[in-house]
Formats: C-alpha cells, sequence, structure tokens
C-alpha cells in the first residue's frame, strides 16, 4: 500500500524522550535458532531479570502470536515470511515507545531477518543466534514435534523439511547446547549493557 493520504504522524513525544525519563534504550533483542533451541525459555529470563532491573522490557512469543495477530498464517515460506513481516513491524512499534522487546521466532530465512534489522536505526537490532544442533533440539523436543515431522505428520517443520539459515553476522550467539540458561541470560544481560542500552542500571549477575 502506497496511499498519498496515508501519513506516518510522529508524536509529540519522541523515543529519546521516553528513553531518558526511563534511563535506558528502547530496542529489538530478535532471537533466533531451530525449533526447541532454547529461544524463548531464555527471552522470558531475560525478561525477568530486566524486570527486576527495573527495565521495561516485553518478549513476543512466536506461539502467543500466532494465537491472535497472525492466527491466520501457516507454515509455507510465504505465511513465515508474512509472520516475521508483522512481528519485525509490531517489534518497531515497542521500540520506539522505549521497550525493550524480544522476540522469539525461528524465523528461518536470513532476508527476512534482514527486512526487520531494517526497519531499525543502527544499533537498535540485535540479533542473537540460539545456537543448538539439529540431534540436541530433537532429543529435547518438548512438543514432540521433530517426530511427528519425522513421520511426515507435520509439513514444512524447520530442520526436518523446511531449511533453517543460521545468522552470517549477528550481534551475539548463545550456545544452549554447551551454557545452561542462566549463562545464556547473563550473556545477552552482559552485552546490552556494554553497548549501552541498559544505561546506568548495574547488572545483578555479577
Amino acid at each position: 500500500m502506497n496511499r498519498k493520504d496515508i501519513v506516518w504522524h510522529d508524536g509529540k513525544v519522541t523515543k529519546e524522550d521516553r528513553e531518558k525519563r526511563q534511563g535506558h534504550r528502547g530496542c529489538v533483542v530478535w532471537f533466533t535458532g531451530l525449533p526447541a533451541s532454547g529461544k524463548s525459555t531464555i527471552a522470558h529470563e531475560v525478561e525477568a531479570r530486566l524486570f527486576d532491573m527495573g527495565v521495561r522490557a516485553y518478549v513476543l512469543d512466536g506461539d502467543n502470536i500466532r494465537h491472535g495477530l497472525n492466527s491466520d498464517l501457516g507454515f509455507s515460506p510465504e505465511d513465515r515470511r508474512e509472520n516475521i513481516r508483522r512481528i519485525g513491524e509490531v517489534a518497531r512499534l515497542f521500540a520506539d515507545a522505549g521497550v525493550i522487546v524480544l522476540t522469539a521466532f525461528i524465523s528461518p530465512y536470513r532476508e527476512d531477518r534482514e527486512r526487520a534489522r531494517r526497519l531499525m536505526n543502527d544499533g537498535d537490532f540485535v540479533e542473537v543466534y540460539v545456537k543448538c544442533s539439529l540431534e540436541e533440539c530433537a532429543r529435547r523436543d518438548p512438543k514432540g514435534m521433530y517426530e511427528r515431522a519425522k513421520r511426515g505428520e507435520i509439513k514444512e517443520f524447520t530442520g526436518i523439511s523446511a531449511p533453517y539459515e543460521p545468522p552470517e553476522n549477528c550481534e551475539l550467539t548463545v550456545d544452549s547446547e554447551r551454557h545452561t540458561v542462566e549463562e545464556c541470560v547473563s550473556m545477552v544481560i552482559r552485552y546490552l549493557e556494554e553497548r549501552g542500552i541498559l544505561g546506568d542500571y548495574p547488572s545483578r549477575d555479577r
């Protein structure tokens, strides 16, 4: 849509105004990885840690989004791209509101993740690759989906019958196969601190 009568309206309160008042930046922390790699678990633990620090943070979780906003989408390549496009736009609004928004989606295609990145200002998009081998993800298999996919009961399942393209130049990689959830969370918090995203808030994992 490119109608001339639809114009973006800037509010009187800017992103910078919100950041100054709350003492931290708004940004998108985009977790990506195979199913069962630990994306949602780590994202929710990061959210809890940030909340304890007084930081405004919110998780956009893949399953939750598909219950409402994206309930009309399936798992074809086209629907996956639209799923990520919508999430990118919603995440941008959260970040503009001064929130650290944590997205936990497989988001299997590099092109789609890069499109989400381009919506943000430089430094406001942090791609976190939750690295975990296919074998370990399948071993965890909390929903039994890998086994169902192998039996052909689930079509277009990432890692089995649909591709996953790992990041090539992400800001941070956390290996959930080698490190505990707590260690992965600390890595994310430390990165946000070192990049000045958390402002003057002290880390509680030191």
